[in-house]
């Protein structure tokens, strides 16, 4: 199952029950199709870096959160779907982050550098 990650930029609203409700949806979602969500992030309010049209609203302002999860590619293909629907999101991209745990799990080098010999230091 692939790990991705999805950005989705919501329409600001004062208060946070619409953006509570939009993770929600997408994290059900998630887990009623058989995926994994691994983490949720909220990174806060910002100024979008232009004015934004969705549904028929301009957007100067938007509250930004991202969502780690593993999903087949059918069902990542139908959170998009879901979340281009919704009227409270502005913009949502989803990155395919690896096929396998070894694809995002940070490694180490695999050469091994030898320790100096301290017998031998003047």
């Amino acid at each position: 199952m692939p790990f991705y990650q999805i950005l989705c930029i919501a329409a600001h609203n004062p208060e946070y029950r619409q953006i509570k409700g939009l993770v929600r949806l997408a994290a059900t979602h998630i887990l009623n199709n058989g995926g994994v969500v691994r983490g949720i992030q909220y990174w806060g309010t910002e100024t979008l870096p232009q004015r934004m049209r969705s549904h028929g609203t301009n957007h100067e302002h938007g509250d930004y959160w991202t969502m780690h999860f593993d999903a087949s590619p059918e069902n990542q293909k139908n959170l998009s779907k879901l979340l281009r629907k919704d009227p409270r999101v502005v913009r949502a991209t989803v990155l395919k982050m690896g096929e396998r745990i070894e694809d995002v799990a940070w490694k180490y080098p695999k050469t091994i550098i030898p320790a100096r010999d301290v017998s031998r230091v003047p």
